[in-house]
């Protein structure tokens, strides 16, 4: 594995998995893997699941991680090319990143969409132009569009705990929101469920909600959450903002936050969610403290799921 930015650079999920799920039982059985290299972790935006998480994984290897929060202790970077600096941003990332490439053996790097203009947003230009000048594997810590260490962290934990002989049903349910969030967790975990192949997967949401057709293909789609339910052994919750009139909220119908009448439609399906929820807005109390919940299992996990992904850049 050269970089890690989506499910296009996994060769093989079920065997990624498994070394998670290896390392989870194992944290320390590959302890000098990573002696006297160095992870940089870049952080554009804030974080701390994904931060705290990859700084233990790197750890686990024998790495030493960094943590830097650009903005707040570095310099403004500029990312388009031949752009004339004249505003607010002081330093060009084709200087910055092969500097960084200089100091690091693998980059990390945590950026956020600006939720004003789909095509930029959609670019993936920051995480691109770091790949391009660092010289060193880069893994994503959540990009303008996908969050893949998230996304490896869920199936590694539907798959542990999902124990039939059957694919398990799989329901991404949209959430209400107080503030417009980006697509990045629903859109990346659409993408690696149908590259899993191993689920029957339903994706709902309110109508206008509708995902990029290029992470969404090969999933039902529909604006009926009762009838999405139905039968479901896994329901993911997870907000997002309108993708084709970018950025919006359109609506907060607190009828689509799932509670346990809804949940008995399910096969007493277990719930996740990416972390950080709001309580009795997205998700209910009743859920998230109730017997069905799995979400602190699946922040957890993300520990594993990191040090599975170090490990193979490591091992490249």
């Amino acid at each position: 594995m050269k970089n890690f930015v989506s499910v296009a650079d996994v060769d093989n999920i079920n065997a990624l998995v498994q070394k998670a799920l290896v390392y989870k039982t194992q944290p320390l059985k590959d302890k000098t893997l990573g002696a006297d290299k160095r992870i940089g972790c870049l952080f554009l935006n804030p974080s701390m699941r994904t931060r705290l998480s990859t700084q233990i994984a790197a750890e686990n290897l024998g790495m030493e991680a960094i943590i830097f929060n650009v903005g707040h202790e570095g310099w403004a970077l500029e990312f388009e090319e031949e752009a004339i600096m004249s505003g607010n941003t002081v330093e060009h990332v084709k200087d910055a990143a092969p500097i960084l490439g200089k100091y690091f053996d693998i980059l990390a790097i945590r950026t956020f969409p600006s939720l004003k203009n789909r095509e930029d947003d959609y670019s993936e230009l920051f995480i691109k132009q770091f790949i391009k000048y660092a010289g060193i594997p880069v893994i994503s810590l959540e990009s303008a569009t996908l969050h893949p260490l998230q996304s490896l962290t869920d199936i590694m934990t539907i798959s542990e705990t999902f124990k039939e002989k059957r694919k398990p049903k799989i329901v991404l349910s949209w959430a209400p929101h107080v503030k417009p969030l980006p697509q990045c967790v629903a859109n990346s975990f659409s993408q690696w469920v149908n590259a899993w192949g191993e689920a029957d997967f339903v994706i709902t949401h309110p109508e206008d909600y509708e995902l990029s057709a290029a992470f969404t293909q090969g999933a039902a789609i529909t604006h009926n959450q009762d009838e999405a339910l139905k039968d479901a052994d896994f329901v993911y919750v997870k907000n997002w903002s309108t993708f084709t009139d970018y950025g919006r909220i359109y609506s907060n119908d607190p009828e689509w936050m799932l509670t346990n009448e809804k949940l008995q439609l399910t096969n007493q399906a277990k719930v996740m969610h990416c972390l950080p929820v709001r309580r009795n807005i997205e998700l209910s109390d009743e859920i998230l403290d109730g017997p069905n919940s799995i979400v602190t299992q699946q922040a957890a996990n993300r520990v594993w799921a990191a040090q599975a992904v170090l490990s193979e850049i490591l091992n490249a």
